[in-house]
């Protein structure tokens, strides 16, 4: 059964259209990285799928509720963790949580506070001041209070952003730990490591859903071809290169170069002079979700121009 199941979803704001067409199915107990560039509408599409903002056109359903007339229903059992850290800093992590509890109604209060603190770790910190707490604990804080009510579904708006490396790998464990146990995860993100992690991904460019599937499935059905150079002087190779005929992107990566093309045999007829060039090599790499990522962005148009 599908978590989320949604059909030509659009949404404008005057003129623009943010959303266009965006259909989209996940599966319960499934974690699911949602990609795109800024401005794309990862956020209005995951508004949409929460109940706080109605399509102008398409339908669908959110844990068996429709997204237009039970969108109350839907707000009661989803847990949405937003960009922008939104809890009362001048409150303690506990008393934040007690807040949020009795939004929820939750009875009783105490006892629900006392086991999500203890759940993520926060127990040793319940008397801090959110305020003062680094990235990584308001990152955790806000995922305890959107948890807090076991919802079924739980939608994270980049939560990870600004957040150093070992607390998003804490982060991403407590995901998996919490979806081993049932709960549906839809995730967007703009770090290819964390993209990695999910079961599949799907990846939206400025209103519209280009690719979805296993990150596996997503690179093959790119179609692009990956080489690797290595030698002296690879600005000059870079330069030479950029803007020919098969190539693509043109990236350093270390001390070498990574070429990127959608037509594999233009991509090596533009390579074969610098085969020639002495103590250099060229060879096949492989193509990364990143430049798949950066293929996109760069074969799309700004739905805001």
């Amino acid at each position: 059964m599908n978590a989320i199941s949604v059909r030509n979803l659009v949404k404008r704001f005057g003129d623009k259209t943010v959303v266009d067409h965006v259909s989209m199915d996940v599966a319960e107990g499934e974690i699911v990285g949602f990609l795109g560039p800024n401005g794309s509408g990862k956020t209005t599409t995951i508004r949409i799928m929460c109940g706080l903002l109605t399509p102008d056109e398409g339908d669908g359903e959110v844990l068996g509720y429709d997204l237009r007339t039970e969108s109350l229903k839907i707000k009661n059992e989803v847990g949405y963790m937003t960009q922008k850290f939104s809890f009362y800093e001048d409150l303690t992590i506990a008393e934040n949580l007690m807040f949020v509890a009795r939004l929820y109604r939750l009875t009783p209060a105490k006892e629900h506070v006392d086991r999500t603190l203890a759940e993520l770790g926060l127990t040793s910190r319940r008397n801090q001041l959110s305020g003062t707490l680094s990235g990584g604990w308001k990152q955790r804080l806000a995922l305890a209070a959107c948890i807090m009510h076991k919802p079924k579904l739980l939608l994270l708006d980049e939560p990870t952003a600004g957040v150093d490396p070992k607390a998003r790998r804490e982060f991403w464990d407590e995901i998996h730990r919490l979806a081993r146990g049932g709960l549906t995860v839809l995730v967007s993100t703009h770090y290819m490591d964390e993209a990695e992690r999910c079961h599949r991904i799907s990846y939206i460019s400025y209103g519209r859903m280009l690719a979805s599937g296993r990150v596996d499935e997503v690179i093959a059905g790119s179609g692009l071809a990956t080489f690797v150079i290595e030698g002296p002087r690879l600005d000059e190779v870079a330069a030479a290169l950029s803007g020919q005929p098969g190539v693509d992107q043109v990236a350093p990566f270390g001390t070498t170069l990574h070429v990127v093309g959608s037509d594999a045999a233009a991509l090596k007829r533009a390579l074969a002079p610098v085969r020639s060039r002495p103590d250099t090599a060229v060879v096949q790499g492989e193509t990364s979700l990143e430049d798949v990522f950066i293929q996109f962005m760069g074969a799309s148009r700004d739905n805001m121009q």
